[in-house]
């Protein structure tokens, strides 16, 4: 169910001829009956910002925060292509407001691919009508289908908190950093909520989860995460169970999106322990995270500690290389930062797990945070070394 696991809400996917050879690239999810509901969302901080970006953007300006209904197309992005970018983007949700009965700016949209390449709108204007008539609360799994790339598998999640319920879909498999990913995540839940709360919540909900996933350290032109809130359960949730029912299932969806990225083999956390404050924890988590050294050693399996050093000491933060340890899954291999003797079949034992653990401790001070990332790959170099 996940995206419609949550009372009044339908969805559907379909293949409108954007992709090659029939694979799905169209999905909808949508408020039962078209009428619009609180919705929130929060998009990339890339000043690139994609045609669906600007778009959906002004649509919840002058909505002030309401929105009936969530259209997203894989296989374009849609971005960097003027004007006429746009005007796809804007006649999309002129299309699906026709067919749900609701106004054009009570539409969302959202597109991912290919950057700098022109979005055909034929495929769209064919596609969009069938994707409403197909609409039900059994088009979940059809629509997590339809909006994935070089993604290997669906990402969905359905957390229970209480007398409510929120669902979501995502799609995202590199580029995931900072502060987002190269992603697009559709929340619902049938909590009651005014789009002012609702904003809040999504925004603590991401500050620790997609925004603490990073693959490659760079930042796409079309991340969006979109929540819509129907209300159906009833009463309102308070702040805090919103927010931490939003936390988790963004927290689960990061994760499946870690796991899935381009050539991944490992999922790896990235823990700072000991740094001078939280914010300086964050920073050097994510240069670890970043390094395309550590990754690359990651992916070999070989325990190099002092790459993961050698980032701590250049990320900008606090830092004295006396007080610094290193561990690869609880094995200390640095103490005070110089070679510690340890359990070598154990370290490589740890570095052989689809998920690796590295926790540094600067020595210095209460901060703590990490980052998920994952290892450097040839089969992302594969990936990413051309556009078709």
């Amino acid at each position: 169910m996940s995206v419609t696991a949550a009372g009044g809400f339908v969805a559907a996917g379909t293949a409108c001829g954007i992709k090659p050879a029939g694979r799905p690239d169209l999905a909808l999810v949508a408020v039962d009956g078209g009428r619009p509901v609180p919705a929130a969302a929060v998009f990339t901080t890339n000043r690139a910002a994609a045609a669906p970006v600007q778009v959906s953007r002004r649509h919840l300006a002058a909505t002030g925060g309401r929105a009936a209904a969530v259209i997203v197309n894989s296989g374009n992005a849609n971005a960097a292509t003027g004007p006429a970018g746009l005007a796809v983007a804007a006649g999309t949700c002129d299309r699906v407001a026709a067919g749900l009965g609701c106004r054009p700016e009570e539409v969302l949209v959202c597109s991912t691919g290919l950057i700098g390449i022109p979005l055909d709108p034929a495929p769209l204007a064919a596609g969009v009508p069938a994707l409403v008539a197909a609409l039900s609360a059994g088009g979940a799994a059809r629509a997590a289908t339809a909006i994935l790339t070089t993604d290997t598998v669906a990402k969905e999640v359905v957390v229970r908190a209480g007398a409510f319920t929120v669902g979501g879909m995502a799609k995202g498999a590199a580029m995931l950093a900072p502060d987002m990913a190269t992603m697009l995540a559709v929340l619902t839940t049938d909590a009651a909520a005014e789009p002012e709360a609702l904003g809040d919540a999504l925004r603590r909900a991401v500050a620790g989860s997609f925004n603490q996933l990073t693959v490659d350290g760079s930042t796409s032109t079309n991340d969006t995460v979109v929540v819509l809130a129907s209300g159906v359960a009833g009463s309102p949730a308070g702040p805090d169970e919103l927010a931490g029912a939003l936390a988790d299932a963004c927290a689960s969806l990061a994760l499946q999106m870690a796991a899935d990225a381009e050539g991944a083999t490992k999922l790896v956390r990235v823990e700072v322990t000991g740094a001078a404050s939280h914010a300086e924890a964050a920073r050097a988590a994510r240069a670890v995270a970043e390094s395309q050294l550590v990754k690359c050693s990651l992916f070999g399996g070989d325990p190099y500690w002092g790459r993961v050093v050698s980032e701590l000491g250049s990320a900008g933060v606090a830092f004295e290389l006396d007080r610094v340890s290193v561990a690869y899954g609880g094995t200390v291999v640095c103490r005070q930062g110089a070679p510690a003797a340890h359990d070598a079949e154990a370290v490589a034992a740890h570095l052989a797990r689809r998920q690796v653990a590295v926790t540094a401790d600067l020595g210095l001070g209460p901060g703590r945070a990490a980052v998920t990332t994952a290892d450097l790959t040839p089969g992302y170099i594969d990936e990413n070394m051309r556009t078709s």
